[in-house]
Parts: structure tokens; sequence; C-alpha cells
């Protein structure tokens, strides 16, 4: 799906891939706690992290 940065606020519930997950597609379900990327749009997702602590990029809002 790729969103854009513009629809990702902290707080939102999203599914991310993880960098050691990128070859299988395993995603990970979390609330947004930090936005890393800082343009609009990124080709391969947004990375931001999650409250639990882990970092990807995101595939899907929910």
């Amino acid at each position: 799906m790729n969103a854009t940065r513009d629809k990702i606020n902290i707080g939102i519930t999203v599914q991310i891939v993880q960098k050691q997950d990128q070859r299988i597609g395993k995603l990970t379900k979390g609330i947004v706690k930090r936005i890393f990327t800082l343009s609009n749009f990124h080709p391969h997702g947004i990375k931001v992290e999650l409250e639990n602590g882990k970092i990807g990029r995101v595939q899907n809002i929910i």
C-alpha cells in the first residue's frame, strides 16, 4: 500500500515490515510512537517506531 506520511500519525495502528523480515514479508502490528521518514513518500514505506520499540516501514494502516 505504501501510505504517505500525511496519513500516518502518532497513536494510529499500523502494520510494519521490519528490516530482517523484508525478504519473507512478515508484518508486525503495533501503534506508532515515532515517525522517522521526513519526506511525504518513500518507495518502501514510511519508517516508524512502534510503542513496543520495533522499527520498520509502514505497509498498511489499520
